[in-house]
């Protein structure tokens, strides 16, 4: 494991490529650590594990719709079979989750087994149990963002408020249901091949 700045990240994916299918660069962190923002300004596809959370019809089945962000509210078994796609080479349509209808949009994210590199971002890329121990194996290489909490912790607060919750519940779904999966995700750090440290006013 070793340390990256956002600077090095950048130069380091410009060196990435594998013959015959893209290199998948993982970008794992928990809610609020601005994986997303990273991930697109990195300059290659991505794919988003957002796209795999199950329907909201799904999780009220199972009684999952209140802790919907937790491991067991994904497909992972999909998950895993399109990266498994990637990296035999196929082309792909991959899923994108909607926050505006809160629920994910079938093939409507298309890569491409020609492009050098597809970063994979999400929270539970480095999680080692219920299906999600197959994830791993299939990324080349995985990075850790690490912020501040109170920082993380701001930035979920005002996403949740941006997508219509009040202040109020915003704050209880980010303490409360998103605070046990941070918890979590933090205890895969150690399995990354990089760590990104980001404080206020970084780029990434």
């Amino acid at each position: 494991m070793h340390a990256l700045t956002a600077a090095d990240a950048l130069t380091r994916v410009r060196e990435l490529s594998r013959d015959g299918r893209p290199f998948l660069l993982g970008v794992v962190g928990p809610p609020g650590a601005g994986k997303s923002t990273l991930a697109e300004r990195l300059g290659t596809p991505v794919l988003p594990m957002d796209g795999f959370h199950l329907a909201n019809d799904d999780l009220d089945r199972r009684g999952l719709r209140d802790r919907k962000g937790a491991p067991e509210t994904f497909d992972v078994a999909g998950f895993a079979a399109l990266l498994g796609r990637l990296r035999a080479g196929e082309d792909v349509r991959a899923p994108r989750f909607d926050r505006d209808i809160d629920a994910a949009v079938a093939e409507v994210l298309p890569l491409s087994a020609r492009d050098r590199v597809i970063v994979v971002e999400g929270n539970y890329l480095l999680h080692d149990a219920d299906g999600w121990e197959h994830v791993r194996p299939l990324l080349d290489e995985t990075w850790y963002l690490d912020v501040p909490e109170d920082l993380r912790l701001r930035r979920l607060v005002a996403r949740h408020q941006a997508y219509g919750r009040s202040h109020t519940d915003a704050v209880a779904w980010a303490t409360d249901v998103d605070g046990p999966n941070a918890v979590l995700i933090r205890a895969t750090r150690h399995r990354a091949d990089a760590i990104i440290t980001l404080n206020e006013g970084d780029d990434a």
